[in-house]
């Protein structure tokens, strides 16, 4: 082989790498930020995932997904918030309202999309649901607007109950505009509202022990990302303190919980994926008004009913979009 050639050769050869690391680092990379854990999330994740797929963008061929988890420790999410941002992902997609504040306290140029099951603008996020401003956009899931439902379910359950507890989460900054949304909701029905407040683990644990000294009957979880990171601890503490509850969204009833009620969230983080694509390919989230899930789910956990003592009345069975035996 003649040197020149062989020069030639190798050249290419030592090139490849770069090559292959210059089209490696084109591929854009999302970061998704969540309060709770990869197996709290799963449903997330997986809607997340099929709304990217739907506008053509596949996790590890077009595109890379980096996670991060704050294991139900919200103090975390400023750090992991900070961690994407040092890594200039070029989209954050956020869970909850807590991941969503850390994100934006941590970049103004990065876009976020986020899911939320409160009101956006009063939590500060955005100016305004058609015209979010800033780096911001996303999700919001019917949250107010089904506590009213939930509290019904529970009266055709119990129909002799008086007294109901709700159980919120005081560093949720929109947590006394749920309580104010659930005071009204349960008004409408003759119910007389106990506020329980939990905002660590522990502290779930002292309101579950604390729960027989209040006159209430049952037991309303308000929508909380922190709460849905604890879903299996709050099924279990319900069950053995003998507690009638419901709950907002799915993995509750699957971990235990008698009745859950509210949006569906793998279809809300499929509105998610979509709105990170569409920012990927160019969009401003400014320009992109906040989107309302409405698709609502029903969960019956008849198993966690027979141990409770409770009948599940055969018409709220029906209406169930799964029954778990």
């Amino acid at each position: 082989m003649r040197r020149r050639e062989f020069i030639a050769i190798a050249g290419g050869l030592a090139a490849w790498p770069l090559a292959a690391r210059a089209q490696q680092s084109a591929i854009p990379v999302i970061g998704f930020l969540g309060p709770g854990s990869a197996e709290s999330t799963t449903s997330e994740v997986t809607g997340f995932r099929q709304g990217l797929s739907e506008s053509g963008y596949i996790d590890g061929r077009n595109v890379k997904i980096e996670y991060r988890w704050a294991e139900g420790q919200n103090s975390r999410l400023s750090t992991l918030a900070a961690e994407l941002v040092h890594d200039r992902v070029a989209v954050i997609a956020v869970n909850g309202n807590a991941a969503a504040l850390a994100v934006k306290a941590a970049t103004v140029t990065i876009p976020i999309v986020f899911q939320v099951g409160n009101d956006p603008v009063a939590a500060g996020l955005i100016a305004s649901l058609a015209r979010p401003g800033g780096n911001l956009t996303g999700v919001t899931t019917l949250s107010a607007e089904i506590v009213t439902k939930r509290l019904e379910l529970l009266h055709e359950l119990l129909p002799t109950i008086s007294d109901v507890a709700w159980l919120l989460n005081p560093n949720n900054r929109d947590s006394e505009n749920s309580r104010r949304n659930a005071e009204v909701a349960a008004r409408s029905l003759g119910l007389q509202l106990h506020v329980i407040r939990a905002g660590s683990a522990n502290e779930i644990d002292a309101a579950f022990k604390g729960f027989k000294q209040l006159p209430a009957g049952a037991l309303i979880v308000a929508a909380d990302a922190f709460f849905n990171s604890r879903s299996e601890q709050l099924a279990a503490l319900a069950l053995q303190y003998a507690i009638p509850a419901v709950y907002q969204y799915r993995n509750f009833a699957t971990a235990g919980g008698l009745i859950s009620y509210g949006a569906n969230l793998a279809d809300a983080y499929r509105l998610v994926g979509v709105y990170t694509a569409r920012i990927l390919k160019g969009e401003k989230p400014a320009d992109l008004p906040v989107q309302q899930a409405t698709k609502v789910e029903l969960l019956i956990n008849l198993k966690t009913a027979k141990a409770l003592g409770l009948n599940v009345p055969p018409q709220m069975q029906q209406l169930a979009d799964e029954v778990i035996e």
